[in-house]
């Protein structure tokens, strides 16, 4: 009794403290040592143990994770120190115009993490951007943050495949799977997800505009417009382009060229090279992005000089995302010792539901407990995986369902991602996460719904 009673405490304090502004990394050890202490872990056990080093520990996942969160990272930097990265922005604004602003957000955050440029650079990259936008089109700011997330957060992180995101990579990395596991399920969903979302934040600038509501600007934008990229020795957007294409370009070869009957002999070196990729779900990615970044300092004249400021700034940017998002699967190690967790494994196997929709309801409210997509799919892939697959789900659909699954309830108010981006412009829950909810939350499980409907017809 007493050990539910402190799994219970120590959920409750791990989401005050976040939402509270606490840095996840010291909540995360408060909230596990209240877990470890109640259901009688002992202390060295809890914080030495499975925390850091167990099988859903913090530093076990970040070693293993590390390469991935480093390479995204650098060409994240790259895109943004070069300016490749506002050009494509600026190239969406100029196609669609500020009439379409918050199409021009969600499409231009989504052009940038699909391609592999990791969502903080996005978001820091399109928020002095869009405050310019935001003025001409006289769009409330909690609308673009609804559109932001949208872009960054949801279906090009969760559903499309192919991918680098760390969601897409931890499943395949548990399942043996490739980052275009579930194609049609994850186009589908993915598609719910923008075109949902993006009709409701429309839906609500023109209810914002019959109640004289606009643009309000805050202390935070003219600093942040300060730091709007010097786009005059940009490049173009077309060969800014073309990093992000070689980044999806080389993962799908990996899958493609094998499909085609070409370069399948393992004995050739092209055939080595392909049986490497696919044996690598982490590794191959994190070659791409590193390839990516290479083709960013050949491209583009204005980075060269500061090509060596840019990989040391990027190396720096990748800590605190790994960090944090260990910190949270370390606090899930810790819980996964407990028999509370034990009894909470036994309901939902003992449920009677289809096996699908038991792996969405699953990952969905372990994602929401931790507060990560990523956290909470990397315990559900360490603690279920191996139940579904023994249950005849197939490894692709499990693949795809459950990282989409990851996104739903993830972004509820204790977020880290949420806090912090609302931290960069200067917001407050009250103020905009309805609208987060709506294209972050709801949208997203109703994309779910589909998938798994989809799934059981095509499988």
């Amino acid at each position: 009794m007493l050990g539910n009673i402190g799994l219970l405490l120590g959920l409750a304090a791990l989401i005050l403290m976040a939402l509270r502004g606490i840095n996840i990394l010291i909540a995360a050890l408060v909230a596990s040592l209240i877990v470890g202490l109640t259901n009688q872990l002992g202390i060295a056990e809890t914080l030495l143990e499975h925390f850091p080093f167990g099988p859903l520990g913090a530093f076990s996942f970040a070693g293993q994770f590390f390469i991935l969160f480093l390479t995204g990272a650098i060409f994240g930097k790259m895109m943004a120190t070069s300016g490749a990265a506002a050009s494509i922005a600026n190239a969406v604004i100029d196609w669609l115009g500020h009439r379409h602003t918050i199409l021009v957000t969600v499409l231009a955050c989504a052009v940038l993490t699909y391609g592999g440029v990791v969502v903080f650079v996005v978001i820091f990259t399109m928020y002095p951007l869009g405050i310019a936008l935001m003025r001409e089109a006289d769009l409330p700011k909690r609308l673009f943050c609804g559109a932001a997330t949208l872009g960054a957060g949801t279906f090009t992180m969760t559903a499309l495949p192919g991918t680098p995101s760390v969601q897409n990579v931890i499943a395949a990395s548990a399942l043996g799977t490739d980052l275009y596991a579930g194609i049609g399920i994850g186009v589908v969903a993915g598609l719910i997800m923008m075109v949902g979302g993006w009709w409701y934040l429309e839906h609500q600038w023109k209810v914002a505009r019959r109640r004289g509501e606009g643009y309000e600007a805050n202390p935070e934008d003219a600093a942040m417009e300060k730091m709007a990229p010097e786009i005059r020795d940009a490049p173009g957007w077309v060969p800014a382009l073309v990093p992000l294409v070689v980044v999806l370009g080389t993962i799908l070869l990996s899958r493609l060229l094998p499909a085609l009957g070409w370069f399948d002999d393992p004995s050739t070196v092209m055939g080595s090279v392909l049986a490497f990729a696919v044996s690598q779900p982490i590794l191959w990615p994190s070659f791409a992005l590193l390839l990516g970044s290479m083709i960013c300092v050949v491209l583009f004249a204005n980075l060269r000089i500061k090509a060596v400021q840019a990989l040391g700034a990027g190396a720096n940017d990748s800590i605190m995302p790994l960090l944090n998002t260990a910190a949270v699967i370390g606090f899930g190690g810790v819980v996964t010792q407990t028999p509370g967790f034990g009894n909470f494994a036994e309901m939902v196997m003992g449920l009677d539901l289809p096996p699908l929709i038991s792996v969405a309801a699953t990952v969905s409210v372990v994602s929401g407990i931790v507060g990560s997509a990523s956290g909470g799919l990397q315990i559900f892939m360490q603690t279920f995986a191996e139940t579904y697959l023994a249950m005849g789900v197939d490894a692709e659909v499990l693949h795809r369902v459950a990282a989409i699954a990851s996104g739903g309830l993830d972004t509820l108010p204790h977020s880290g991602a949420v806090i912090a981006m609302l931290t960069i412009m200067g917001l407050k829950h009250a103020q905009v996460y309805r609208d987060i909810f709506m294209v972050t939350v709801m949208i997203p499980l109703v994309a779910v719904v589909a998938s798994i409907g989809l799934a059981m017809l095509l499988y």
